[in-house]
């Protein structure tokens, strides 16, 4: 017995020693991703209302996790066997811990559906359309195509598009600490519009009208993604994005326009957004 809780003790003491020579060896940005439970550094304004839901999701879920296990230790210990006697006493039903059970799910499946309806509500909350900058995003297979909607912008004065193709990567550049409005579109099936570090994705629909509105507040380079299983080469419809200053975004679409990118491109005109013309 005295063998048995020494072997236990050095198990336990080696486990906890390789923890820490673990958490030791941890970058800086990899402790603070973990203190955000796995998620990316955020870049939006909408991204604190889903980082907000997912810490409060993993706190309930520990909670419940640790009265479980709890229950679980507390039978064991409470009900270990003694002898032939069968523990505990064996009983047809108890109602009060049937009406428990049962309500208890209802109750936390209440509070997170309340929270859920909170945070998707001000994450597709949209801004005045005459403060946004509009970009039609059209998925198909198996690029992106990104039309920058800024003829009635005096620093611009024209649209611009960007295409993307299975061999070519394209680049959506955006405005830091300005509104974006993307309407998306798909030329074919559904794809699935993602930019992880702005906590938001939306699918993109044939024949369906999805929008949401998004402030990038950070600039840098991030990865987008089509993040629905949309085919053969489902894993080739990645795109870059490039947050940058309002004047380089500026100067961007200027550049799209002169290299002769000018106009939009793709499928039909998303309503209330003007006539589509090819570039």
């Amino acid at each position: 017995m005295r063998s048995r809780r020494t072997a236990r003790r050095i198990a336990l003491s080696a486990t906890a020693l390789a923890s820490l020579v673990a958490l030791t060896g941890c970058s800086q940005a990899t402790l603070e991703q973990w203190g955000r439970w796995g998620m990316l550094e955020p870049a939006s304004d909408r991204a604190p209302f889903i980082g907000n839901l997912w810490d409060g999701a993993w706190i309930a879920s520990m909670v419940i996790g640790v009265f479980v296990w709890g229950l679980i230790g507390y039978v064991l210990f409470r009900f270990r066997r003694r002898d032939d006697r069968e523990m505990p006493r064996q009983i047809r039903y108890n109602l009060p811990l049937e009406i428990l059970y049962t309500l208890v799910p209802f109750l936390i499946i209440g509070v997170l559906f309340f929270f859920t309806v909170q945070s998707q509500n001000a994450v597709l909350a949209k801004e005045a359309d005459e403060d946004v900058h509009v970009v039609d995003v059209v998925g198909q297979k198996w690029s992106w195509t990104f039309n920058y909607r800024e003829a009635d912008n005096p620093d611009i004065g024209t649209d611009a598009h960007t295409v993307g193709t299975i061999e070519e990567i394209p680049t959506l550049v955006l405005p830091v600490d300005e509104p974006v409005r993307f309407n998306l579109e798909s030329a074919d099936v559904i794809h699935s519009f993602w930019i992880p570090d702005f906590y938001f994705k939306l699918d993109v629909v044939p024949g369906l009208d999805n929008s949401f509105d998004v402030t990038p507040t950070k600039e840098g380079t991030f990865l987008g993604k089509c993040a629905e299983l949309c085919g053969t080469y489902h894993a080739a419809m990645v795109f870059h994005v490039e947050v940058v200053s309002v004047d380089e975004y500026n100067a961007h679409v200027r550049e799209l326009a002169a290299a002769g990118n000018t106009g939009l491109e793709g499928v039909p005109a998303f309503p209330g957004s003007g006539p589509r013309t090819e570039g």
